[in-house]
């Protein structure tokens, strides 16, 4: 670990005691992971610890783990990684809090923290169906409102569940099963490479 991340580390530490779960430096770059009944607390005190300073939310990215180590993770399934800066101290860290409920997972809105979170948080809820308590208009963003499901998630199908299509004698767009018949794909020529006779 370079003596800028350890430095780092040692900080957060310092900070931020117990509420750390775990560790991990990669790409160099510091990943911490804290309890979901702690995510504010962690995030103020990164936002306004003097020897911290993460003033800026970059990005925060919704995660599925129930396919991960090739469906061996036995952890939570969904998480919520947050990316920051703190342009005053040039550093950057990765922040990740696993939702407690799988069904259901929730976590608190880090809008009064960084109004920036807004936007993110709403394609986070609906890519994978994560609700962010206390956000002031949670609803999709990049999918119809009408639509079923969360695609992000591992377990969508890849065909989705619904087609829409304008319906010429009703005038209007409608809704029906997916009509895309599943297939397996497979080459039609085998070819095999010649090398010749072997001296």
């Amino acid at each position: 670990m370079n003596p800028s991340l350890e430095s780092l580390s040692v900080t957060v530490l310092t900070a931020l005691g117990t509420k750390v779960v775990r560790q991990v430096v990669a790409l160099d770059e510091l990943t911490i992971e804290v309890r979901a009944q702690d995510l504010r607390d962690v995030m103020m005190a990164l936002r306004d610890n003097p020897g911290l300073r993460f003033e800026q939310l970059i990005d925060l990215c919704g995660m599925d783990y129930s396919d991960y180590q090739e469906g061996l993770w036995q952890g939570k399934r969904f998480a919520v990684v947050y990316h920051l800066l703190s342009i005053n101290k040039n550093r950057r860290i990765r922040v990740r809090a696993f939702a407690n409920d799988d069904d259901f997972p929730i976590l608190d809105s880090m809008i009064p923290v960084w109004p920036a979170a807004n936007w993110f948080e709403r394609e986070a809820f609906d890519l994978f169906g994560v609700v962010f308590e206390g956000h002031p208009d949670l609803r999709r963003l990049l999918t119809d409102y009408g639509f079923v499901g969360h695609p992000f998630r591992k377990d969508f199908p890849v065909s989705g569940n619904v087609e829409m299509r304008y319906d010429p004698e009703q005038q209007r767009v409608i809704y029906q099963p997916v009509s895309i018949d599943a297939r397996e794909i497979t080459p039609r020529i085998v070819r095999v490479a010649n090398y010749g006779d072997a001296a």
